[in-house]
């Protein structure tokens, strides 16, 4: 199996993600899915994913916290982080999260579309959190090979935007027809022009690439 980066960053990204869902949750008050939805849509989460030492070693966890907020809705966060030494299971939900990503080598978007979410996590806290993560790697492994077909990446980004089919036509000036057909998975969105992909991303707060399957 490849794995997502080195190992050597392995134990700083599992901490810092662990801490950056505890802080967002816990501190600052955030669903944890709708933050892991903040992460993605931020781009952070390709640059943790991809092993990038700034995120996955360079900054804390609440460090990252305030920069997916910041990046993605303007708010700038002041909020000290708690100062506990038992560890929240929101920690664990984003630790595990991490280790299961380097291990897989799939990407954070990809997991959450198979339905690896926060709250998938923490219902599975009681019984695995004394685990070894093995155990926690065979009930994702589970969790992705039954999943059905995902949505695709421009459907559940204009879900999450709150956008109907015909309104995001409106809004970007994509035909209605296309954007459904696209949905459907009989266009090819990777093979979309490139005027259309700019005009859906511009109207969905979101780069091309997150449009792409």
């Amino acid at each position: 199996m490849i794995h997502a980066y080195n190992e050597m960053y392995l134990d700083n990204a599992m901490e810092n993600l662990g801490d950056m869902f505890d802080y967002a949750v816990n501190d600052c008050g955030y669903d944890g899915d709708k933050f892991l939805e903040l992460f993605l849509f931020s781009g952070i989460a390709d640059e943790f994913g991809n092993g990038n030492p700034k995120y996955i070693a360079g900054l804390s966890g609440p460090e990252l916290a305030r920069k997916v907020i910041a990046s993605t809705n303007g708010k700038r966060i002041t909020t000290p982080p708690s100062q506990t030494i038992n560890k929240s299971p929101e920690y664990w939900a984003g630790w595990t999260l991490a280790w299961y990503q380097w291990h897989s080598g799939k990407s954070f978007s990809l997991l959450f579309r198979y339905g690896l979410t926060i709250s998938w996590s923490l219902q599975r806290y009681s019984t695995l959190h004394e685990a070894d993560l093995t155990k926690f790697a065979q009930i994702a492994d589970e969790l992705i090979q039954n999943a059905p077909e995902q949505m695709t990446n421009l459907g559940r980004i204009r879900k999450a935007r709150g956008f109907s089919q015909r309104e995001l036509s409106e809004r970007s000036g994509v035909g209605l027809r296309s954007i459904q057909l696209y949905e459907q998975r009989k266009n090819d969105i990777n093979k979309a022009q490139v005027v259309a992909l700019v005009a859906l991303a511009k109207t969905l707060k979101c780069r091309i690439e997150d449009l792409l399957e």
